[in-house]
């Protein structure tokens, strides 16, 4: 049974889905793919309740730079492909990056491929847990990502990533701070 529940970050409110004691959702308020008909449940049913228990605490854990690695438990639903992608999306370790590129190298695809991975890496359903964020353009720009460029730039941030000052949106805001 399909469940939903919402919950404050840093970044805005998150919608939490769940499929029965799995976790296969997290969306940003606005977000693109973000369900239409989703409605968070006054009455979770008793196997969503401790795997959004998880999410909440994991995710707040992530935002105050406790946790890098979630080990709630996930159901990715998609094709075999996207499955393909976002597996090797949970490879890509905390505070680095990599180009679409590269992860089509990775899994053993020619560079023209690039943008049917970039397709995948939008489409994945469980945003910061499968680290989307952490995938740049060629040149090392921030490119689109389905919570917004604002989330993406600020979650590269929390990271501390080594390329996240050298993005040139981030080098941008950064001068303006000083």
């Amino acid at each position: 049974m399909i469940a939903y529940r919402i919950v404050a970050s840093p970044l805005g409110e998150v919608l939490l889905r769940a499929d029965g004691a799995r976790l296969s959702g997290l969306f940003f308020a606005g977000q693109k793919y973000y369900p239409a008909a989703a409605t968070p449940d006054a009455d979770v049913p008793a196997a969503a309740k401790p795997v959004f228990e998880q999410a909440a605490d994991e995710l707040a854990d992530y935002f105050a730079e406790r946790l890098q690695a979630f080990s709630v438990p996930t159901m990715l639903a998609g094709s075999p492909f996207q499955r393909s992608v976002w597996q090797a999306l949970c490879e890509i370790p905390f505070g680095q990056t990599t180009s679409y590129g590269e992860l089509a190298a990775g899994l053993g695809l020619p560079p023209t491929h690039a943008r049917a991975v970039g397709g995948a890496v939008g489409r994945n359903p469980l945003s910061v847990i499968v680290p989307c964020h952490r995938v740049l353009g060629a040149s090392g720009d921030l490119t689109g990502y389905a919570g917004g460029t604002d989330r993406k730039r600020a979650l590269l941030r929390l990271e501390g990533t080594a390329a996240a000052m050298a993005l040139p949106i981030l080098r941008q805001s950064a001068l303006a701070f000083e």
